[in-house]
């Protein structure tokens, strides 16, 4: 496993292929051109790297026939590992490789022998998809969790209500008075009372 140095693009890559002479080549011209390059020429070696946690790839570039696991085997594992992006290299175009590569989720498949000056804009547009993915991501789940704080809030109220023999408005307000007198957000508030409630009714 190799690590070139940062650069200021501060985009890192990790190349996977256990052709050195690919990988060599590959790595060095990526690395004139800009990016902070890692390498590992083992789909084992790319993951017990990523397992260290050192640095998380911003795109994982891997040859799709190795030996040992295969690269969508890799890529299956990265998809599930924190949706770390990636696209395939392969010697072949065959369609079936393709469109598993696609089911995967892979960004990108470029055909050996490979001219990096070509691969430079795959790879910029890999990373501009990525970043749309992960901020739509962001975003859902910002939304999940307004809406699981939306209802426990409301729960909560409920639950104040009872307890207190208080109107909702009431009961929200005792609430909201109690977050700000503690510095919490009312939602943390909220679950906690939820909590401690099917604790006590354990």
């Amino acid at each position: 496993m190799t690590t070139g140095k940062k650069t200021t693009t501060g985009q890192h890559l990790l190349l996977v292929d256990d052709d050195r002479l690919v990988l060599s080549t590959l790595a060095h011209a990526l690395a004139a051109a800009g990016y902070s390059v890692s390498t590992a020429e083992s789909s084992e070696e790319a993951e017990n790297w990523l397992a260290s946690g050192k640095q998380r790839p911003h795109l994982a570039i891997l040859d799709v026939q190795m030996s040992g696991d295969n690269g969508l085997t890799l890529a299956r594992r990265l998809r599930e590992l924190d949706h770390i992006p990636f696209m395939m290299l392969s010697a072949y175009s065959d369609p079936t490789i393709v469109e598993q590569a696609s089911q995967q989720g892979a960004l990108g498949y470029a055909i050996k022998p490979i001219d990096p000056a070509q691969l430079i804009p795959a790879i910029e547009a890999a990373l501009a998809r990525a970043n749309e993915l992960q901020a739509l991501r962001t975003e859902r789940q910002q939304l999940q969790t307004a809406l699981d704080n939306e209802r426990a809030i409301n729960l909560a109220v409920g639950m104040t209500m009872v307890q207190h023999h208080l109107r909702r408005q009431a009961a929200f307000d005792l609430l909201r008075q109690r977050a700000r007198s503690q510095q919490r957000k009312l939602g943390d508030l909220a679950h906690d009372i939820i909590q401690a409630f099917e604790i006590m009714n354990f």
